[in-house]
Formats: structure tokens, C-alpha cells, sequence
């Protein structure tokens, strides 16, 4: 019953709604990016470092200038600069893509660890733009109308991203490299190449990411802000089969779940030991893999490598 109630007070609060739509707008602005490279064919374990990445260039250059504007391009700036490596390495020099993109994790995290005690940035929230009337449906008004004005970016991304895939001769070039490169490369398309540019796509969206940290979710920057979101986004791709509303679904499914820990905590449920609390998120991310992986079908190239004349 306790249990129950619980439930039940977390579901109709409005902060628990708040917090979701901001851990998942962050989901997005990764998957949506990683959502199109997977279906090139690759798989960038580095999208916690372009987050990252994109956390701390976004402070720096809000610290430098005092623009949220400026800011966001600079964190843009910052995920490329991470995706130029993964795919300089993994897609010209055929370096693997796993040990490439751990190796970013752990070089980027200790670097702007660093970086941040050396330049020690001030950052702050963006100003709250409230959509009227929207804002003002009861529960979900506040979470999806009523936030700093970042967050809106995803209502043009995720669409474009779509628009990107399945409208433009580029998002069918993409789609044939992850499932016949070989077919690709005789058709003329430039397997590696496409490969490459989808991974600086994720870098852009990865980097505004981590742009919406700091000036949306948290308005500070430390070494530890990304806490894992990388993976859980890249979690979401596989969770939803490679299409983009099943991304969605799985971003949204895997913020509830980390929202769902942090209301507990704020609603007084303490009770609950503190290590499961920190851990459920990323149980249910497991689940989530376990149930649905074996559902779906993933592009029939992703994570192989493309040599010419190869199979």
C-alpha cells in the first residue's frame, strides 16, 4: 500500500514530470544524432564524451561572453571536436570503433576535469520562455512549455532529424551504408565518408547536449555532469529498434526512470536504500535492452567496419 502510494504521488506531481522532460530533452539531443549514425552502420561509444565535451565549451564560452548563444555554438563546436576524432579514427584509419570511443570517454573526462580547476567557469540557467495556454495544461503544461528557451531547440531537431534520414538523397546514402556498403560503394557512394559526417552529426546534437546542461538542467559545470547519460542514450537508439519514435519512446521511458529516483528522494520516500535508488535507472535501461533487443533488427553493417573489396 505504502508502495502504491507512492507511485501514485509521483505520478501526479508536477516536478517528477518537470525533471523527466529535462533528462529526457538531454536523451534526445544525443540519441537523435546517434540514431542517424548506428543507421550508417556505426556505433559511437564516444557520445559521453562529446557531451561532455560540449558541457564544458558551452561554459567556457558563456563565462568568456555572457551569450547562451554563443555558448550552445561553442558546446556544438565542442562535440565535434570529439566526433572529428572517432571518425578520423574509426572510419579512415579503421582503427576499432569501441577502443576509439572508450578512450575519448577517459581522455575527455580526465582532461576536462583538469580544464575546469585551470579556467573554473561561471555559467548560469537560460531565461524561462513560457508557451501560453500550452503552459498551462495541468501536469505536463510546465514540463514541455514552461522551460529556459534551449529546450525548444528539440521540437525543430527530432523532426529534422527525421527530415535528414528520409527526405534528402544524403539520409538514403546513409541508410545504405549501414545495411549493404558493399552495394553502396558500387553504386558510388562513399561508404566511409557518409559514415564519417553522420558521426559529426551526433557531435553537433551531443554537443548542443551538453549545452542544455549547463544552461537548462544544472547552470554549472563539473567533471562528473553527464553521469552516464551517454550510454543510456545510446541504450535508447537500440531500445527503440533503430527508428526514431522508438528512440523517442525509449528517451522518454528511460528520463521517467531517472526521474522516478530523484522524486522519491524529494517527496520524502527515504526509506528506500540509496544504492538501488542510484542504481535504477540504469536496471531499467538493462530490462528495457533485455527485453526488446532481441525484437528488433539493427542496420545489417552496424559496428562492421567498411574495406573496399572486403565482405
Amino acid at each position: 500500500m505504502d508502495l502504491l502510494e507512492a507511485v501514485w504521488d509521483i505520478a501526479t506531481s508536477e516536478s517528477t514530470h518537470t525533471s523527466a522532460a529535462l533528462f529526457a530533452g538531454l536523451l534526445l539531443f544525443a540519441a537523435s544524432g546517434e540514431w542517424i549514425a548506428e543507421r550508417a552502420g556505426t556505433i559511437n561509444i564516444s557520445v559521453e564524451a562529446m557531451l561532455l565535451s560540449g558541457a564544458f565549451t558551452s561554459a567556457v564560452a558563456y563565462d568568456a561572453t555572457g551569450s547562451v548563444v554563443v555558448g550552445l555554438v561553442a558546446g556544438a563546436l565542442g562535440g565535434m571536436i570529439v566526433a572529428g576524432v572517432q571518425a578520423e579514427m574509426s572510419h579512415r584509419l579503421a582503427a576499432d570503433q569501441f577502443v576509439v570511443g572508450l578512450t575519448l570517454n577517459i581522455l575527455v573526462l580526465g582532461l576536462a576535469g583538469f580544464l575546469d580547476r585551470v579556467v573554473d567557469p561561471r555559467t548560469s540557467l537560460a531565461s524561462v520562455v513560457d508557451v501560453p495556454l500550452l503552459g498551462g495544461i495541468p501536469l505536463f503544461g510546465q514540463a514541455l512549455f514552461g522551460q529556459p528557451w534551449p529546450f525548444y531547440l528539440l521540437y525543430g531537431l527530432v523532426p529534422f532529424s527525421w527530415w535528414l534520414m528520409f527526405r534528402t538523397r544524403w539520409g538514403l546514402e546513409v541508410r545504405s551504408s549501414g545495411e549493404d556498403p558493399q552495394a553502396a560503394d558500387v553504386s558510388g557512394i562513399d561508404v566511409n565518408q557518409r559514415r564519417r559526417q553522420t558521426i559529426y552529426y551526433t557531435g553537433i546534437t551531443s554537443g548542443l547536449g551538453g549545452g542544455f546542461l549547463i544552461f537548462v538542467q544544472i547552470g554549472d559545470f563539473n567533471e562528473g555532469i553527464v553521469g552516464g547519460r551517454g550510454f543510456i542514450a545510446i541504450a535508447a537508439v537500440i531500445f527503440g529498434g533503430w527508428t526514431l519514435k522508438g528512440t523517442v519512446a525509449g528517451s522518454v521511458l528511460f528520463a521517467g526512470a531517472l526521474s522516478f529516483r530523484i522524486s522519491l528522494q524529494v517527496l520524502g520516500y527515504d526509506q528506500i536504500n540509496s544504492e538501488f535508488l542510484q542504481a535504477f535507472p540504469f536496471l531499467v535501461t538493462i530490462l528495457g535492452m533485455a527485453i526488446f533487443a532481441r525484437q528488433v533488427r539493427p542496420p545489417a553493417a552496424l559496428a562492421r567496419p567498411f574495406i573496399r573489396g572486403l565482405k
